[in-house]
């Protein structure tokens, strides 16, 4: 998710509810200790005691594969006041694979062994470690071993998106293979994947077994779908959030990302999670259409407010 859900879209969706944590876009370790602006910069959430200002706890997430520097780099982030740490092995992107980082891991589970044994001996035993992994790279032939490697280190929770890196995000996701991992896992596992509405998580629940979840472009899609699930396991009424709530979601969205970086930056993001949100509402599909040429602020928030065009953009 990284480019959309950053520390503002953790901000808004961590205000509508419903999260237990949140985790930072990934944190690239490559060839150093990285200062620490770094990490603010990624995870602004340190200024408030690593939470959204809403209390919701953001784990740190560390992307690399070489264990010491992944292990250092923790330590940093422990100092800064982490309240958790998370380690990817699930990045499909090639550009990441390439250089041995996300899920390049997973064709030698002896590698994240040795990732996730340096990283939680590296931080106090009170700071929560996860691991997010998929299936497999090109199949799901060696996922037992995975888990195995994973879990055998000490982590607190196994994260799984139930597709290989080679299926990517392309339905569906095979939630029953989860249910191997948490026969073998000592840790609890937490299912992700193809998770878009609470009857999906329900599905996911009968054939994995799982009890806990990690929503990622279904929250973009649907902002309250973590409310909407946690009301209807509470089986309380639920009042969905339409159209009407969503925009003025959108012109805060884009002023807080010009107020954060520049103007000329915040007109991409709005247009990414138009891009998402045209899931659940046909109104952000034809909002999409009529704004995705736009790339000066003022223009967009004229398009978002609903005034007409500019004479020179109209022109």
């Amino acid at each position: 998710m990284e480019g959309v859900v950053d520390a503002i879209m953790r901000d808004m969706l961590t205000q509508i509810g419903g999260y237990d944590r949140c985790v930072t876009e990934f944190v690239r370790v490559s060839q150093t200790v990285l200062p620490k602006r770094v990490f603010f910069r990624l995870w602004p959430e340190l200024l408030t005691d690593g939470c959204t200002p809403a209390g919701t706890p953001v784990y740190v997430q560390l992307l690399g594969s070489d264990p010491a520097l992944m292990a250092r780099n923790a330590q940093v982030a422990e100092a800064l006041g982490a309240p958790g740490i998370d380690i990817n092995f699930g990045c499909p992107a090639k550009t990441v694979n390439k250089s041995e980082g996300g899920a390049a891991l997973l064709r030698t589970p002896e590698r994240i062994r040795t990732v996730c044994a340096a990283v939680r001996d590296a931080v106090s035993p009170s700071i929560p470690v996860t691991a997010k992994i998929r299936l497999g790279f090109d199949s799901d032939e060696h996922f037992e071993a995975i888990v195995d490697a994973a879990t055998s280190t000490g982590i607190t929770e196994l994260i799984v998106h139930a597709r290989t890196r080679q299926q990517g995000y392309r339905p569906p996701a095979y939630w029953p293979r989860l249910a191997a991992a948490r026969q073998r896992s000592p840790v609890p596992v937490i299912a992700n994947g193809e998770l878009w509405s609470v009857s999906d998580i329900e599905q996911c629940h009968r054939d994995s077994g799982c009890t806990d979840f990690m929503l990622a472009r279904g929250a973009l899609c649907r902002p309250d779908l973590a409310q909407a699930i946690r009301a209807h396991s509470a089986q309380k009424p639920f009042d969905p959030m339409g159209w009407q709530r969503v925009q003025p979601l959108l012109l805060e969205f884009m002023h807080r990302n010009a107020e954060r970086y520049e103007p000329k930056y915040a007109v991409n993001p709005l247009k990414q999670w138009l891009v998402y949100l045209q899931h659940y509402f046909p109104q952000a599909g034809a909002l999409f259409a009529q704004v995705k040429r736009i790339k000066e602020f003022d223009d967009m928030e004229r398009a978002l407010l609903g005034r007409p065009p500019r004479l020179d953009e109209a022109a």
